[in-house]
């Protein structure tokens, strides 16, 4: 039996004898949008829980908050139309007076290279801005009621009408990402995503959760704050072809939009797993190590007490995040780290390291990967390559239930 699993911008075979048990799991099909455009302006002309542009005030200023390339939102299909929309729905706004903002939250800012490849060639004359989550100036909201500081980009920030782009993915702490998520993480100084993120060790912060969800409802609170008025969000199939696009207030967004996500990527099981081999689904899925992670999360979920589970990752971009590379190397092993990180005060980066170490110390984690095998060791991760490791652990076992979990940093499990 021949699988082939997502890696970078290609695929990496994989071989299983016909006669073992293998569940494969990929998206739900769905139909693409035939006209993702024709979507966009239908829901431009009907938003969820909020006025059309037409019907709002004149603005002064715009500020749109957009990711940069780790996300696979088509940015360069949706802003050109949004932008004729605002000038049209607003004759008096001049190009200098829109702002497009471009977030990765801690990522490093974009560079010129970077922004090229996320922006559309005509932007109409607005302005762009690489948002640097340590160095940018932030405009500041007050906090929310979890004690979160709001603190988004200043040029973001000083706009009469904030509007941001995104899409809803299913994310392992937050619920389900979008709304105003691309501003108050996307676009936020680096104290606030430390902030919200330290919330994540609530037992109640899970993939898929939302209104229990702590780090999901302190971004919505935040959004609020930061006067996020208006979110376009985008639901993609696993070929990163939109299957929703949803315009509105962006807490009413991302609900609505997470149930369609949760219709592709949520993933249905009956018994868990003594082998779960998976794919980050390919790139920027498995961009860097740091992204990778997010796979491993839901490779476990439906993995047996004790499993053998592989992550397919490229990793093209190496580990992604320095913090995470210099925190983890401190430790001698995965426990340490883990203990480490539960005993003290929260660090963004740092919890990529407790992130893996959750998983690595329950269970045989090996990763497939174009890493150099001693910088994966130097983070506590076992290198191996695929087809010799799925072949060792198989010939070791009587009759193993195996799981193939195709875009991995998608989906998530459910019991059936």
């Amino acid at each position: 039996m021949r699988i082939d699993l997502k890696y970078g911008h290609g695929h990496v075979p994989l071989e299983l004898p016909e006669d073992i048990h293998v569940d494969v799991f990929e998206p739900n099909p769905v139909e693409p949008l035939a006209d993702p455009l024709a979507a966009l302006h239908a829901t431009l002309d009907d938003p969820l829980g909020c006025p059309r542009l037409e019907d709002r005030p004149a603005p002064r200023s715009v500020a749109i908050a957009v990711p940069d390339e780790t996300r696979p939102v088509p940015v360069r299909l949706l802003l050109p139309p949004l932008l004729d929309r605002l000038f049209a729905a607003y004759p008096a706004l001049k190009p200098q007076d829109v702002v497009v903002v471009v977030g990765g939250g801690l990522h490093p800012p974009a560079d010129e290279a970077q922004l090229a490849r996320v922006l559309p060639e005509d932007l109409r004359g607005c302005r762009v801005v690489a948002h640097d989550a340590e160095h940018s100036p932030v405009a500041r909201f007050g906090a929310t009621t979890r004690g979160t500081p709001v603190e988004v980009n200043a040029a973001y920030g000083a706009a009469d009408l904030r509007i941001v782009i995104g899409m809803v993915d299913a994310h392992q702490f937050v619920g389900f990402t979008g709304g105003a998520k691309g501003v108050v993480i996307g676009c936020a100084s680096a104290a606030m995503i430390e902030a919200n993120h330290r919330l994540m060790r609530d037992p109640a912060a899970t993939v898929g959760a939302i209104e229990n969800n702590p780090v999901r409802l302190d971004l919505d609170e935040a959004g609020e704050l930061a006067g996020v008025a208006l979110a376009v969000n985008v639901v993609l199939d696993a070929a990163k072809r939109p299957v929703a696009v949803l315009a509105g207030w962006p807490p009413l967004v991302m609900r609505a939009a997470a149930k369609v996500t949760a219709g592709v990527y949520g993933l249905a099981y009956d018994e868990p797993y003594d082998i779960v081999i998976a794919s980050c689904g390919g790139a920027p899925k498995d961009i860097c190590l740091y992204q990778a992670q997010k796979g491993l999360n839901t490779a476990v979920q439906c993995a047996a007490p004790g499993a053998r589970v592989l992550l397919v990752a490229q990793c093209g971009q190496g580990i992604g995040d320095e913090v995470y590379h210099d925190y983890v190397r401190r430790f001698p092993c995965a426990h340490s780290l883990k203990k480490d990180f539960e005993s003290g005060a929260f660090r963004m980066g740092a919890h990529k390291g407790f992130l893996f170490a959750r998983s690595t110390t329950r269970f045989d984690v090996v990763v497939h990967s174009d890493l150099d095998p001693d910088r994966m060791r130097e983070c506590h991760l076992v290198p191996g390559d695929m087809q010799q490791t799925v072949d060792g652990w198989l010939a070791g076992m009587k009759n193993p239930r195996v799981a193939v979990v195709k875009s991995a940093n998608s989906s998530f499990f459910y019991r059936k």
